[in-house]
């Protein structure tokens, strides 16, 4: 390349981030924003001190109606970046498959390759791995063609329960492939290269708590991440506040599970955590980092969904404290004896112990997250940049990403994106950036809805969205 050439490239890609710093950052109630303030670029930062008073009286059931895309809808990243339609895109939305009186969406059959494509992981030697949930189904996407499109769409698997979470183990040469159902782990064989399961499912782990009946019969995806040898497995609630002192039903839930590569229980690595749907390993510091859906039906601008590092021995606060202690006016204190004092408790208490109890406070032990994104946007899978080689401007490095699928519970709809939060040394500085908009029309009418996001092996971003059933994918051209 010559000089000329490196000096234009250069200035592009400086001008790409100068533009980026200039965006406005918002905070206090400004930060509060629904989908037709959202832009490429655009910080917000949401703190403590931003978060009004319980306001139930707010508390509205507005999901949205899904449509096909219109003519001309289209992603929109930040200048720079280019969006292309990698697979998929193929389903056409019916009233079967959309919201009706703002009851909950199903996920019909449909003439289309993809049935719920969701959590996305890249396989070592570069392959893209995608689990099609409500399908049962984990496919293997290869290369990119020179029209943008997938080389090679293969199906690894058949035959799960609600897959979601994909790791593999050893993290380097892997010889398994772990898959997530919705009440259980299993792993295939695997070696480099392996676009079919070579083997049938080893069921690892027997049992996880299951199919959660919320609406949409959410808290079902069970995501899966080693870290220092360990699996670690998240598990969401199975209600919005139910006390777990009283709910049997909600042992072993709102918590990050840690086992061995083989199954065996270990402990509760952290607990009070609604629901971490999508788990990363930050690569500078090695920490877990966990994108998390808070509770519902607090009003508009209560409880912010957040993105955080999780310390082992941690505790967020489901169901009875909210973001750094703010005591939920539903519930009483937790049960000295319960599993909020003690997470290690080897049983659910009895409904006697449970409605006898001696209650304690321990709103001094939660944990503030890090970055507090708006309430109800439903965050879901996260990934950090770059893993690899990386590909976006030096702006992007150490820094993470995650799909934010959209609220329901909120009167302005907010989220249908994909977020950037900047980090220095491995540690967010509280605040966030709409990166990749446009899943929802001017008028409200929403097309897409982003799941899962991963970064390929050149640097470039890949996003699911089970809204149109694609796989889209993001890259840096500079210009």
């Amino acid at each position: 390349m010559n000089l000329v050439v490196r000096t234009l490239l250069a200035a592009a890609s400086l001008a790409t981030v100068a533009s980026l710093a200039q965006q406005p950052l918002l905070t206090g109630q400004a930060a509060f924003t629904d989908w037709n303030q959202q832009q490429p670029g655009v910080r917000h930062k949401i703190t403590l001190a931003d978060l009004p008073g319980p306001h139930p009286e707010e508390a509205v059931n507005n999901g949205p109606h899904l449509v096909a895309r219109p003519e001309g809808a289209w992603p929109i990243a930040p200048a720079g970046f280019k969006v292309t339609l990698y697979a998929g895109g193929d389903f056409t939305p019916t009233a079967a498959s959309s919201s009706i009186n703002n009851q909950a969406p199903s996920v019909p059959v449909a003439p289309s390759i993809f049935r719920e494509p969701r959590l996305l992981r890249v396989a070592p030697n570069g392959d893209l791995f995608m689990s099609d949930s409500h399908g049962d189904k984990i496919f293997v996407l290869r290369g990119v063609r020179p029209d943008g499109k997938a080389e090679k769409i293969s199906t690894f698997a058949t035959g799960l329960n609600l897959p979601f979470g994909i790791a593999f183990y050893p993290t380097v040469d892997p010889k398994w492939v772990y898959i997530g159902n919705t009440d259980s782990v299993v792993r295939f064989p695997y070696k480099s290269g392996d676009l079919v399961a070579s083997g049938p499912a080893e069921k690892i782990v027997a049992e996880l708590p299951g199919f959660a009946q919320l609406r949409g019969g959410g808290h079902w995806t069970r995501d899966i991440v080693f870290r220092d040898g360990k699996m670690l497995v998240s598990v969401g609630s199975g209600s919005n506040i139910d006390n777990p002192d009283t709910t049997p039903k909600e042992f072993h839930r709102a918590d990050v599970l840690e086992f061995t590569p083989d199954g065996k229980f270990l402990e509760v690595y952290a607990h009070g955590i609604r629901n971490c749907v999508g788990e990363a390993i930050n690569p500078i510091t090695n920490s877990l980092w966990c994108s998390t859906n808070e509770r519902d039906n607090l009003g508009n601008h209560l409880v912010p969904d957040y993105v955080t590092s999780v310390p082992e021995g941690s505790f967020f606060g489901w169901p009875w404290y909210y973001m750094g202690g703010h005591s939920d006016p539903r519930l009483a204190a937790p049960c000295a004896n319960g599993s909020g004092p003690d997470p290690q408790i080897t049983a659910a208490l009895t409904a006697d112990q449970g409605a006898s109890c001696k209650h304690t406070d321990i709103a001094k032990t939660v944990r503030t997250p890090d970055v507090l994104v708006q309430p109800h946007m439903a965050s879901l899978e996260m990934v950090f940049y770059p893993t690899e080689t990386k590909q976006f401007p030096a702006s992007f490095d150490g820094g993470a990403f995650a799909a934010e699928h959209g609220s329901w519970n909120r009167l302005n709809r907010a989220g249908y994106e994909v977020i950037y939060i900047p980090m220095h040394d491995g540690h967010a500085t509280g605040e966030y950036d709409d990166f990749l908009t446009g899943f929802v029309t001017k008028d409200g009418q929403v097309w897409g809805r982003p799941v899962g996001v991963t970064v390929a092996k050149d640097g470039s971003l890949f996003v699911t969205d089970d809204g149109t059933r694609s796989i889209w994918h993001v890259t840096y051209v500079g210009k």
